[in-house]
């Protein structure tokens, strides 16, 4: 395996985007983050394919943003974040903008970016060992996109984003989160079965029914709504709150993995 943090290959006419950064679960750095902005946009371009797979190497589909570094750096501004969050949004967004479909294949964990990335996702495929969640909350955050509403309905979307809690493969599937559960080792053959069935499909056929699914949802104001989600989150991310702060001073002084478990310990109940 390569050490590019992104890669992207074709299987016909399906157009594969992997995340490659396995040893960090592969959390969304930076550097991860324009990797895969260049597959996108090479998939978009790509006139040979007519269905893009996103999937990931590793344990886990994407633990979200890397937020290991503890926030020495954040800055108070909110007109600084709300450019951040902005570009976040945007970049959670791009697999729901893009002309053609694409599919996520999700094992492990999938939780915050890494969830609203996959749920912006046209269709999604997980192995039954795959856990979503939106834990952001615990540490005095939340995710710039509310997509999780449109998703699986408000009330078990405000439990979930509330509680910051996990659910696993199957509640994802009862909840209509994801489209299939398959056995973890037939993940990837399962996916790629699924994307090719589909791209015997007429690109135009495909490319139209999106746009007038999207259309439809943004009448209904989806676009709109994560835009105004954004905006009223900014000030959260500005400001500075107690668990947020605590969050911070510890994972600078012994480690994310340590700040988690603070967290965790007060859920256990």
């Amino acid at each position: 395996m390569t050490d590019a943090l992104a890669l992207y290959e074709t299987d016909g006419k399906v157009g594969i985007i992997t995340m490659n950064r396995p040893d960090k679960l592969n959390a969304i750095s930076p550097d991860l983050k324009k990797a895969l902005e260049a597959c996108f946009t090479r998939a978009e371009a790509d006139e040979t394919v007519s269905v893009v797979v996103l999937r990931a190497e590793g344990r886990s589909f994407c633990v979200g943003y890397d937020i290991g570094g503890g926030g020495e750096d954040e800055p108070r501004d909110a007109l600084v974040w709300h450019k951040l969050l902005r570009e976040s949004l945007e970049f959670e967004m791009t697999p729901w903008n893009m002309s053609k479909p694409v599919i996520a294949s999700v094992q492990g964990h999938a939780l915050g970016g890494g969830c609203e990335l996959a749920m912006f996702c046209d269709m999604t495929l997980c192995a039954d060992n795959a856990l979503f969640g939106e834990p952001e909350v615990r540490f005095s955050a939340v995710g710039p996109a509310m997509v999780m509403p449109w998703m699986i309905g408000f009330k078990k979307a405000r439990e979930l984003i509330y509680f910051g809690d996990m659910i696993d493969a199957a509640a994802a599937l009862e909840l209509g989160m994801v489209n299939r559960v398959v056995p973890a080792a037939e993940l990837q053959e399962a996916t790629l079965k699924f994307a090719r069935r589909l791209a015997m499909v007429s690109p135009e056929a495909l490319v139209n029914s999106k746009i007038a699914i999207n259309r439809g949802a943004d009448a209904a104001g989806f676009t709109a709504a994560m835009r105004a989600g954004m905006d009223a989150l900014t000030p959260l991310y500005a400001g500075a709150t107690e668990y947020g702060e605590r969050f911070k001073e510890i994972t600078r002084k012994d480690g994310l993995k340590a700040a988690l478990n603070w967290r965790k310990a007060h859920f256990t109940e």
